[in-house]
């Protein structure tokens, strides 16, 4: 399996990456380590304890990666988070609405971490 096809199964932006990354090897080596980044864990743990700053703090991080990695829809949901809890900013949705897009975040990172896995199977 190419990086493109890995791409088209996760529904991610390949040309973004490679704006990004401007390398396929860097991009692979970087696709590789998403699921040990913690960066995913850490979004998942704040919405247990709803805490402002770990939600702003951990939505923050995860945007910055997926948007580096072109996953686009992951990142688009981490940002609406991100802007719910930044400092300063008023809140527009109530937590039960963030969490509904963390649960979302939750799907698209299980459907990401399992296209992962078969991309590295292959190669």
């Amino acid at each position: 399996m190419t990086l493109q096809e890995l791409y088209a199964l996760m529904g991610g932006n390949y040309e973004q990456a490679v704006k990004v990354m401007r390398m396929d090897r860097l991009i692979d080596r970087y696709v590789r380590k998403l699921g040990k980044s913690g960066t995913f864990e850490a979004l998942f743990a704040a919405e247990e304890e709803m805490d402002p700053t770990k939600l702003y703090e951990s939505s923050h991080a995860l945007k910055g990666v997926c948007a580096n990695l072109g996953l686009d829809d992951i990142a688009q949901d981490a940002s609406d988070v991100c802007e719910q809890y930044r400092p300063g900013n008023e809140r527009t949705m109530t937590d039960d609405e963030a969490k509904a897009i963390i649960e979302h975040i939750k799907l698209r990172y299980a459907n990401v971490m399992d296209k992962i896995a078969q991309y590295e199977n292959a190669s």
